[in-house]
């Protein structure tokens, strides 16, 4: 299948256009940073296909998005463009010219405030503007385009800034004397933490259970297709899921495995209440992500410890490890 990958300059953009050309079989009709290609813009995707400046793609992933939390609650407005009535118009154009789509989304769409794992058909109740557009975004998809695939997910690391970069800056900082103290994380929120890489694995074997053709040769990834059925609409395959590295943790427990898998594990860490910050937007308390419908296809996640240590022994990781202060 041929794979347009929109957002493809984030953390998980660059993981799925990598994932997409290493996977045999699979080709690569396009990855679109946004100074590339601005969602933003209602036909952006039908006048992209006029120009012939990709090949025509099978199924357009869209991690493109507007992830700045804080941002959102002062820039709804533009959240709102970019989060929610984007992926609309993506979905129509999809729609349009016959290509499938998988949307990724977020926990944010939660109000963070459960005690036990979100399932996929839980209620959304966001209390940001960054959690509304967001959730406004998979209705619009999906309103336009049912058979699309909405992938929700949480605490992404990959290439790129992100939470173990920030904790290994501050920890080289202290190991350099340039900054004392015990290093302050906060830890009243849980969730699981996410490594780009393995989303975009599980994306890909997403589409291709939802989307290939029923002769498609899938390598080991399950087939839970009737025969003759072609899209996410007629396999049942459609609608929301959710993928996440297995397991739960807070953030400075979080902090902690970062520490002691690169050498700093002596440095002293404080817990930090999340309302000490003063943030403009929520966070939520609870962000874990019940993963049970992608399980069911035999599609899951290894654990978020090993998936660290995978990453920190990564290209990025190991430049991340090695940068100046």
């Amino acid at each position: 299948m041929r794979w347009l990958i929109t957002g493809s300059g984030g953390q998980l953009g660059q993981c799925l256009t990598s994932a997409v050309q290493a996977r045999p079989g699979e080709v690569l009709a396009g990855a679109l940073s946004h100074s590339e290609f601005d969602i933003a813009r209602p036909g952006a995707l039908a006048q992209l296909l006029k120009d012939g400046r990709i090949g025509r793609p099978d199924i357009l992933v869209n991690a493109a998005a507007f992830t700045g939390v804080d941002r959102c609650e002062s820039e709804e407005a533009l959240a709102l463009r970019i989060n929610a009535e984007g992926p609309g118009w993506l979905a129509e154009d999809c729609r349009e010219a016959g290509i499938n789509c998988i949307h990724v989304s977020t926990d944010y769409v939660f109000s963070g405030t459960a005690r036990d794992p979100y399932l996929e058909t839980a209620a959304v109740a966001p209390r940001t503007a960054y959690g509304r557009t967001k959730a406004e975004g998979e209705r619009l998809v999906l309103k336009a385009l049912p058979g699309a695939v909405v992938v929700r997910t949480s605490w992404v690391f990959g290439p790129g800034r992100n939470f173990v970069g920030a904790i290994l800056r501050q920890a080289r900082r202290r190991a350099q004397g340039l900054e004392s103290g015990p290093l302050r994380v906060v830890s009243d929120q849980y969730g699981s933490p996410t490594y780009a890489a393995d989303l975009a694995e599980g994306l890909l074997d997403l589409g291709s259970l939802a989307f290939a053709p029923p002769d498609a040769d899938r390598g080991n990834v399950p087939s839970v297709r009737s025969p003759g059925t072609h899209g996410g609409e007629e396999s049942g395959m459609s609608g929301i899921f959710h993928l996440s590295n297995r397991g739960k943790t807070n953030w400075l427990e979080f902090a902690r495995s970062i520490l002691e898998l690169t050498g700093y594990g002596d440095l002293a860490l404080e817990p930090l209440a999340t309302a000490d910050l003063e943030l403009p937007a929520v966070r939520p308390a609870w962000s874990v992500l019940g993963c049970e419908r992608a399980g069911r296809l035999g599609i899951g996640l290894r654990p978020w410890r090993e998936a660290l240590a995978g990453y920190l022994n990564s290209a990025a990781g190991v430049a991340l490890r090695e940068e100046s202060v």
